[in-house]
């Protein structure tokens, strides 16, 4: 097993960088043991891709079968597209999956990449065979709760999907490439499919099946955002004060985060002179913020603290903070 482990990691991911002078490869312990590292770190992540992926075509299926099929319920997007064409022709959900997101697949080989598009390819499959074969109890027939869980469910398995690096809704590719053709932003064109769809659901089904449908695609939404933004959210802090030392401590000993000091120079300020200063940079969470500033204030009342909103964060003392004495 060590011998064939050592051989794919030769052949896969070092590729030959060194030989020796017979033509034979040659490699350091050091060159090694970084492509076992490589590898180790590749194997896990396409570990963590496929039980994401596979999290969320179940949770897909669940909304489709579980709550919307059965009501005639739509959502926006390529899912939209595909329901409402299901609801008026009665043909199978599991069929117009794949054939609707063809084009989106292979839009998304073209602009994002080979490994996209065959993750793509393989949740989209892997979504229609569940749709296909696995059997849903039908929750409830209440069209508000419908809406709801059925968008819930809907777009936790599209943002579980996207965290394994996939998608089981083609409309964000196509958004991506017209906004880069139109030079219009992704949520513009996102708009104006939904509009589209829903527009056509209210004329061939009904206004109320089309207002309901809204309701699930906002539930679906905002339930994708939370999946793929984060279950917490994060605050960068950019603090420009005199008092930069004191406030290095203050972060770092009472709210127990990291923080990163840049050199900087201070423009044309209130004292209207040109001088050095420390600028801290720091990643804090929605409820540390408040006492953040708080602390702040204490400190500098003058400092000039910028916040801007960040999406998520890996590695550093986000996650795991350090110990309290």
């Amino acid at each position: 097993m060590k011998r064939f482990l050592k051989q794919w990691i030769t052949n896969r991911i070092l590729q030959r960088q060194n030989t020796n002078s017979e033509g034979q490869p040659l490699y350091s312990a050091y060159i090694l043991a970084k492509g076992y590292r490589e590898f180790k770190v590749t194997v896990k992540r396409n570990i963590k891709d496929v039980i994401l992926i596979t999290a969320g075509i179940f949770s897909a299926s669940f909304g489709f079968k579980g709550f919307l099929l059965t009501n005639s319920f739509i959502d926006g997007g390529a899912t939209g597209i595909s329901l409402l064409i299901s609801a008026l022709t009665k043909i199978p959900l599991s069929i117009l999956l794949i054939c609707i997101n063809i084009p989106f697949i292979l839009l998304g080989y073209k602009i994002l990449g080979k490994q996209f598009a065959f993750k793509t390819m393989a949740a989209i499959s892997g979504l229609a065979l569940c749709v296909a074969t696995v059997h849903f109890p039908n929750v409830t027939n209440d069209n508000l709760l419908v809406a709801i869980f059925g968008g819930f469910f809907l777009g936790a398995g599209i943002g579980m999907a996207v965290r394994g690096g996939a998608v089981i809704d083609g409309t964000e590719v196509l958004a991506i490439f017209l906004s880069r053709k139109l030079g219009t932003t992704l949520g513009d064109i996102i708009i104006v499919i939904n509009v589209i769809i829903f527009s056509t659901a209210a004329y061939f089904l009904s206004i109320e099946i089309a207002l309901y449908s809204m309701l699930t695609y906002l539930a679906a939404s905002k339930t994708l955002d939370f999946i793929v933004e984060g279950i917490e959210e994060y605050t960068g802090v950019t603090i420009i004060s005199t008092h930069s030392e004191e406030l290095r401590k203050m972060i770092v000993e009472k709210l127990g985060r990291g923080i990163t000091v840049y050199s900087g120079k201070r423009g044309f300020g209130k004292s209207g002179a040109t001088k050095d200063r420390d600028i801290l940079y720091t990643v804090v969470t929605r409820l540390e913020l408040n006492k953040l500033t708080t602390e702040i204030e204490k400190l500098d009342p003058n400092a000039f603290v910028v916040m801007s909103s960040v999406k998520d964060t890996k590695g550093g003392m986000i996650r795991k903070r350090p110990l309290q004495h």
